[in-house]
């Protein structure tokens, strides 16, 4: 009797869709932490093997699960290329410039949205944040609470999003990027270097 194979699905594009289908569903459900490239391997139906060579790393498959448009290692290396000094306000330019374009506005502010009223996307969107771009910039900006300082940095930035891209509060919502940036920038500089104490 022959044996069914395993591991691999007929043609890399339905094989990149499934593992993608399977992630979505594995970071809804499970979060940002607790989903793992075997696990989505496994609900996809194919080796794990497979999904690291279609997407490298969790943090990859996320990205493209989510449809962002630049993967946050990307992001924080460039963030981080002129040092530490400045970085939030860069941070700010970056984001806002990146969200002003509808093509990578529309799924982070799905998630945002889905945050508000969903544990598990609350989960997924604060997990990803804190570890992925904030927390990898916390660590590089000071030896210090890394976990506190991203996440004082995140509430900034999700606060930011949603004033902006969702609630549209003016004149925020019509603000030019840099000026926003500058006036935004310093406090997410506080939190990822400045002194927590007063």
């Amino acid at each position: 009797m022959a044996t069914a194979r395993t591991g691999r699905r007929p043609g890399p594009n339905r094989t990149r869709a499934a593992i993608l289908a399977a992630a979505r569903a594995s970071f809804a459900a499970n979060g940002y932490d607790a989903t793992t490239i075997r696990a989505v391997a496994r609900d996809a139906g194919v080796d794990a093997a497979l999904v690291h060579r279609f997407f490298g790393s969790k943090e990859q498959l996320f990205a493209a699960a989510m449809e962002l448009v630049v993967s946050p290692s990307e992001l924080v290396e460039r963030l981080l290329a002129d040092g530490v000094e400045g970085v939030g306000e860069r941070l700010v330019h970056a984001l806002l410039t990146l969200l002003d374009t509808p093509v990578a506005r529309a799924p982070f502010l799905a998630l945002i949205r889905s945050a508000v009223s969903n544990e598990q996307a609350a989960t997924m969107l604060r997990e990803f944040l804190t570890r992925e771009v904030l927390g990898r910039l916390a660590a590089a900006a000071a030896p210090d609470s890394p976990e506190l300082r991203a996440s004082l940095a995140g509430s900034q930035v999700v606060g930011l999003a949603m004033a902006r891209y969702v609630v549209r509060v003016p004149p925020l919502a019509d603000a030019d990027p840099a000026a926003v940036a500058a006036a935004v920038g310093p406090t997410i500089q506080r939190y990822l270097t400045g002194s927590l104490h007063g």
